[in-house]
């Protein structure tokens, strides 16, 4: 089969690109590489770069291949960058995904799966957060990403393209960028205590996150396209995690102990986040294969080796 990774010099696209070599497909990368990485392109992938937003390279492309399906991934994870410039991300993040789903639609393209986002539920209080409950977007950046998948359902129920939605709750693994301008606790704690340096959490560090490794991610990826259901999913791990204890899994991973150092909260932070994933479960058959720990200790692996 041949398949399409948008965003596919990103963290989480590039990891979808080698299972998706892996398993003998062929695969086509496209990325403008405004925030990808030369050194996540694999070489095995067929590499193109440009945008979303550029209408007539999709259909150049989509006429060119004969793609079973899109990882849809591209896109500006900054909710800074959204405050600061909303029509810039809307116009990638939305207006991207739609130029996604029509060129899907123009040319026979069985599915879609979106990457989209747990910042649709905002800082709502109720947990296990669950797809039925209603958006709650606290920036630009979320609504961009909730009018994302407001198309995937209007595509899937008007035009019949297959369309899935993941709504990601805290992604980590190797390939991820500390320094990223969206960077994620995970990286940043990580390359802090391999090097030796203190890691700093914003309140009491009692607050929690559901972590969910990389490939898992990538698990549910394959399920979703592989599957003919459409609609909105959850995907994490049901489990929360304190960010203390993280950082004191880091350490053990690392064979390091250092002290925390803790600031103010940071206004806005919720206080606890966790996925209900029963939907994933029962219409994609996902459940995470890996526990946090081993996620862990093949992300402090792969920081070490950056050494």
């Amino acid at each position: 089969m041949q398949y399409l990774v948008t965003g596919g010099a990103g963290f989480i696209a590039s990891h979808i690109a080698e299972e998706l070599i892996h398993q003998h497909h062929d695969v086509t990368l496209l990325d403008d590489m405004s925030a990808g990485k030369a050194g996540n392109i694999n070489p095995e992938a067929e590499f193109i770069r440009g945008s979303v937003t550029d209408k007539k390279l999709l259909d150049q492309i989509c006429r060119s291949h004969s793609f079973e399906g899109i990882f849809h991934l591209a896109a500006v994870a900054s909710v800074q960058k959204s405050i600061e410039n909303p029509a810039l991300v809307h116009e990638v993040n939305a207006t991207g995904t739609l130029n996604i789903l029509s060129a899907a639609k123009e040319h026979g393209i069985r599915k879609v799966v979106l990457s989209a986002s747990a910042a649709a539920y905002g800082d709502n209080p109720v947990f296990p957060k669950r797809e039925d409950m209603l958006p709650e977007p606290l920036s630009p950046y979320a609504v961009s990403k909730i009018t994302g998948e407001m198309y995937c359902r209007n595509f899937a129920d008007l035009f019949g393209v297959e369309t899935a939605a993941l709504r990601y709750f805290n992604v980590f693994g190797p390939r991820q960028d500390p320094n990223a301008e969206y960077a994620a606790v995970i990286p940043k704690f990580t390359e802090k205590i391999v090097r030796g340096k203190k890691p700093v959490i914003f309140g009491d560090g009692n607050q929690t996150r559901d972590f969910v490794f990389v490939k898992d991610v990538v698990l549910a990826n394959m399920l979703a396209m592989n599957s003919h259901k459409s609609g909105t999913f959850n995907i994490g791990t049901g489990i929360q995690t304190s960010l203390n204890d993280l950082a004191g899994m880091i350490m053990r991973a690392a064979g390091v102990s250092c002290e925390i150092i803790y600031e103010a909260p940071r206004p806005g932070d919720i206080r606890y986040s966790v996925a209900d994933i029963t939907k994933a479960k029962q219409e994609l058959g996902y459940a995470p294969k890996y526990p946090i720990e081993d996620g862990i200790r093949q992300t402090v692996n792969y920081f070490r080796e950056l050494l």
